[in-house]
């Protein structure tokens, strides 16, 4: 071995925007962030997702070879028909015909990525966890009586 697997790293043309789309496509918090870089990862630890400030950005047009995909991510769901309209809330675009049994999309920068079915050696995938919202408030200095 040479090296191992760090980031795979997506040039766009505003890298926290696209980031927060990976992170709610993922379920993965934005774990780095500066002004043309922006991390989506399990933790600050962790490999991950990167996007890299591109200002003359030219997105792939799928299928059309003129404009190659560049990259492309496959990302497994345990049903297509309801994570479609899920990724397409936030901003995707569908790129494939309505009887595929996975599906392609183009991300808000136009890269495509596909929506697969789960594999049956794959665990299921779950919602993530979310985190209560506990809200603060003022409790009253205690006073003699």
């Amino acid at each position: 071995m040479i090296g191992r697997m760090h980031h795979v790293v997506i040039d766009c043309p505003d890298p926290l925007a696209l980031a927060r789309f990976y992170s709610e496509l993922l379920g993965r918090p934005v774990t780095y962030r500066s002004a043309d870089w922006v991390v989506v990862a399990s933790d600050e630890r962790s490999s991950g997702l990167a996007f890299q400030l591109a200002p003359d950005h030219v997105p792939p047009r799928w299928p059309d070879p003129a404009y190659p995909q560049q990259v492309h991510l496959d990302v497994m769901v345990d049903d297509v028909d309801a994570a479609e309209p899920c990724v397409l809330a936030l901003g995707a675009t569908r790129l494939s015909a309505d009887d595929a049994r996975s599906r392609v999309f183009a991300d808000p920068a136009g890269h495509p990525f596909c929506l697969i079915p789960r594999p049956s050696w794959a665990d299921p995938v779950v919602e993530p966890v979310e985190t209560p919202v506990v809200e603060l408030v003022e409790t009253p200095e205690p006073h003699d009586a």
